[in-house]
C-alpha cells in the first residue's frame, strides 16, 4: 500500500527533501510539496542582487516544475499543523500524511523592533535586496549602517558580506570617499560559533576595507530622522540602513506545540527526527544545541545535508532499503568581499569541545565557486 510524505516548506532543506524522495520511492508513495509562495528565490543570490549584479528572475524558479518530477505542488497558506497524527490544514484544505517533514523556516520579524522597518531594508528578504539596489542606485555619499538586529540569523556571514560588497559597489560608483560605513552587530563577535579565529579574520577583512564593526549593541528602537538607539545609552545617525531583522519560529509551528523553550523544534541531532512519531524537521526552523552552548548556525548548507539524511531514513523506513544515515555537523560557506573575491569556511561544528572551522582568505576561486554553486544548485533541483 502506497505512502504519503508530505514536506511543509519549498526552500533549500524542503526542495532537496522532495527530489531525493521522489527519486528513491516506488511510484505507488506520494511526494507532496507545500509552500505559500509560487516561486523559489536562491537566498544566496540576495546579496548579488543588493548590488545588481542579479536580477529577480535569474535566482528564481518556479515550484510548479516539481510537478514534471512527478512531485505534487500545493501552494497556499499552512494554518495548522497536529504533530500527533501527522495532519495539516492548506488554506481550509486537509492533508495527511504517514511522514511528516517541517521544514519551515525561520520566520523575519522586523516588527519586534519598533521604527525598524519603516526606515531601513531588510537584507534577508528578496524585496528588501531589490528596494536596497534602487537605494544604492541614487546614494550619493553619507553614513551608510548596516545592523543585526539580535544576535541569532540565520546565515552568519551574510551581514558582513553585505558590508563589503555594499564597500566594493560604493568605490566602483566613485561614493567611497564620501561615504562611511559602519556595521553594528548585536552578537559579539562575527561569526562566533566558528571561533575565535574566523571570528578575527572576518574582523581584519572589514577593518581592511575601513568599515567600522560595533559588536555588542543590542538595537532598541529606530527613531524619526534617522537614528538607531541601542541598550545601554549608544545612539548613531543613518543616511542608509540595511539590516537583518529578528527571526523567530513560524506561529504555526508555535501553536502546535513543536517548540521548545528555545523557540524553535528540538530535533535529534543526527537524525532530525523530533519527539513526534514519524515526524522530522530541518533547517532554520529547529534548534541543535553545540557543545560550546550555541546553537549550529542556521544555514542553507545544513539545511541541505540534514534534508538528505531525512530523505534517507524515510526511504528506509518504508522501503527497508538503504542505510540509516546521520547528520555530522559539517558544512561549508563562502564569504563575499568584493572585488571579485570570496573567503571559504569550512569544517566540523560537532566536533567537541569546540567545533573545528578553518576560514580560507579571499580569492578569486571561492567567489567563482560559489558562482558555480549557484547555477548547479538551481539546475539540479528545479
Amino acid at each position: 500500500m502506497g505512502k504519503t510524505v508530505l514536506i511543509l516548506g519549498g526552500g533549500v532543506g524542503g526542495l532537496v527533501a522532495a527530489n531525493k524522495l521522489r527519486s528513491w520511492l516506488a511510484g505507488e508513495h506520494e511526494v507532496t510539496l507545500v509552500d505559500r509562495q509560487a516561486s523559489f528565490a536562491f537566498a544566496p543570490s540576495f546579496l548579488w542582487v543588493m548590488t545588481g549584479s542579479r536580477t529577480a528572475q535569474k535566482i528564481s524558479r518556479p515550484l510548479a516544475r516539481l510537478e514534471r518530477r512527478g512531485i505534487e505542488v500545493v501552494r497556499g497558506e499552512v494554518e495548522s499543523i497536529e504533530p500527533f497524527s501527522r495532519g495539516v490544514i492548506v488554506d481550509g484544505r486537509s492533508l495527511e500524511a504517514d511522514y511528516l517533514v517541517i521544514a519551515l523556516g525561520a520566520e523575519l520579524a522586523p516588527e519586534l523592533v519598533p521604527g525598524l522597518s519603516q526606515a531601513g531594508h531588510d537584507l534577508y528578504s528578496l524585496e528588501g535586496a531589490l528596494s536596497l539596489r534602487e537605494a544604492l542606485s541614487h546614494f550619493a555619499g553619507g553614513r551608510l549602517v548596516l545592523l543585526t538586529a539580535a544576535p541569532g540569523y540565520k546565515c552568519p556571514a551574510a551581514p558582513y558580506e553585505a558590508a563589503m560588497l555594499i564597500e566594493h559597489e560604493c568605490r566602483r560608483r566613485g561614493v567611497r570617499g564620501q561615504t562611511e560605513i559602519e556595521l553594528y552587530s548585536a552578537e559579539p563577535a562575527p561569526m562566533g560559533v566558528a571561533g575565535p579565529e574566523v571570528s578575527e579574520s572576518v574582523v581584519r577583512m572589514l577593518g581592511e576595507k575601513g568599515i567600522r564593526y560595533h559588536p555588542g549593541q543590542q538595537i532598541q528602537t529606530v527613531e524619526a530622522g534617522r537614528r538607531l538607539r541601542f541598550a545601554g545609552g549608544l545612539e548613531a545617525a543613518f543616511d542608509l540602513l540595511a539590516y537583518v531583522p529578528p527571526h523567530r519560529a513560524p506561529e504555526v509551528v508555535r501553536e502546535a506545540g513543536l517548540t521548545d523553550e528555545s523557540g524553535w523544534i528540538s530535533v535529534d541531532r543526527h537524525t532530525l527526527q523530533t519527539r513526534f512519531p514519524d515526524v522530522w524537521a530541518l533547517g532554520d526552523v529547529v534548534s541543535i544545541p553545540l557543545k560550546l552552548g550555541k546553537p549550529l548556525p542556521r544555514a542553507g548548507v545544513f539545511a541541505h545535508r540534514e534534508a538528505e539524511v531525512v530523505a534517507r531514513n524515510i526511504r528506509r523506513a518504508i522501503s527497508g532499503k538503504g542505510r540509516q544515515a546521520a547528520f555530522d555537523g559539517r558544512g561549508q560557506c563562502f564569504i563575499e568581499a568584493g572585488s571579485g573575491k570570496a573567503g571559504l569556511g569550512h569544517g566540523s561544528f560537532y566536533a567537541e569541545p569546540l567545533p573545528e572551522v578553518r576560514l580560507h582568505r579571499p580569492a578569486r576561486r571561492w567567489h567563482l565557486a560559489k558562482v558555480f554553486y549557484e547555477k548547479e544548485w538551481l539546475g539540479r533541483w528545479l
